[in-house]
């Protein structure tokens, strides 16, 4: 890949904003009629490093213990400041975001998939380290959970840069305006 690589958010949401339940579920997102994968093996291959938080890493291991880690071909890390057990391929990162984030930018290969949650994607937006943000959009009101963007304390200018739909999920791709 030419140029410096880029970090992507590239996440499913609500209509109105939520990633979540307030129990942490997605049960929600499944009720909704796709079309294939929704696009996810096609954004997978553009990625070899995977970013999220603590709460993120502990609920995909608990969703996915009968079908082991999804993501042990990419490189993943965690930001936290605990320490982690179980997945030797996950490294945890407790140093500074800034040039952490920066530094892997500058390393040949893929684009870098930040996963979630909602506090790490308002960090990186912050520190303006988010070059592109994928939302799903999936036809669902959940009323309150896990809001994507939940403390929003600046502006941020995206432009469009694709739409997609998948039968009744609509996929808006932007890129994150420099200021």
């Amino acid at each position: 890949m030419c140029g410096q690589r880029r970090v992507v958010l590239f996440i499913a949401v609500s209509l109105d904003g939520y990633i979540a339940t307030e129990n942490e579920q997605l049960d929600w997102l499944f009720e909704v009629d796709g079309e294939g994968d929704n696009g996810i093996s096609a954004f997978y291959e553009t990625v070899d490093t995977v970013l999220m938080g603590r709460k993120t890493y502990d609920w995909v291991k608990k969703e996915t213990i009968n079908e082991g880690f999804p993501y042990q071909d990419k490189r993943t890390f965690v930001f936290t400041n605990q320490f982690l057990d179980g997945e030797p391929s996950v490294q945890r990162v407790h140093e500074d975001l800034e040039s952490f984030v920066n530094q892997l930018k500058q390393e040949s290969g893929k684009n870098i998939w930040l996963v979630g949650g909602g506090e790490l994607v308002s960090s990186f937006l912050k520190a303006d380290l988010l070059d592109e943000i994928t939302v799903t959009v999936a036809p669902k009101l959940i009323g309150k959970g896990v809001r994507l963007f939940p403390e929003m304390n600046s502006k941020h200018n995206l432009s469009l840069k694709q739409v997609q739909t998948f039968n009744q999920f609509v996929e808006l791709h932007y890129v994150v305006d420099r200021l």
